[in-house]
């Protein structure tokens, strides 16, 4: 296991490892990914707890109910194993798969600066939250926002109306009510 040559800005969160599983080092893993088995697909994980950073390979995975079981090269021994708890697993942003059409990962959308069809500037998307119905933009506020409110908005065709990455926007339908 060796450090990463991937620069850390370059790095993704797809998961992290939650807990040891069973008595030959195995760890449970909480996965990111949608369906949580395309965690499995990347076979060399860098692991990021704080300022520790380590390169692993997967040797093999299963689901187990809602988290991942994974045995990673060179760790058998399950006191090991346990060293490994809150890792974040990460991999290089090129790994990922192109998207179709007007698709996006997540972490596109993450700072976009959100303007209404007034053109007032709402805030900024800081993250986003998946709900059973669609998932939500949460959009804070920043100097030269319309005012200090945050706001959740739907990632939905009606509300969003465009997205552009180059510019660094996003544009949406939005009134008081929201």
């Amino acid at each position: 296991m060796s450090a990463t040559s991937a620069p850390a800005e370059d790095l993704i969160v797809i998961g992290k490892i939650v807990s040891v599983h069973g008595v030959r080092g195995d760890v449970k893993v909480y996965s990111f990914t949608d369906p949580i088995d395309n965690l499995l697909e990347y076979p060399r994980w860098t692991l990021r707890r704080g300022d520790e950073v380590k390169q692993v390979e997967l040797v093999k995975g299963r689901v187990q109910g809602n988290i991942l079981v994974a045995s990673l090269q060179g760790l058998t021994d399950r006191e090991v194993a346990r060293t490994y708890a809150d890792f974040e697993i990460c991999i290089a942003r090129s790994e990922l798969p192109d998207l179709a059409g007007e698709e996006y990962y997540w972490y596109q959308l993450q700072g976009l600066v959100v303007i209404n069809q007034l053109g007032h500037v709402l805030g900024r998307v800081d993250h986003l939250l998946e709900t059973g119905a669609n998932d939500v933009l949460v959009v804070k506020p920043f100097d030269g926002s319309l005012d200090d409110r945050e706001r959740l908005l739907p990632y939905t065709d009606p509300c969003v109306l465009k997205i552009d990455l180059d510019a660094g926007e996003m544009h949406v339908e939005w009134d008081a009510d929201f």
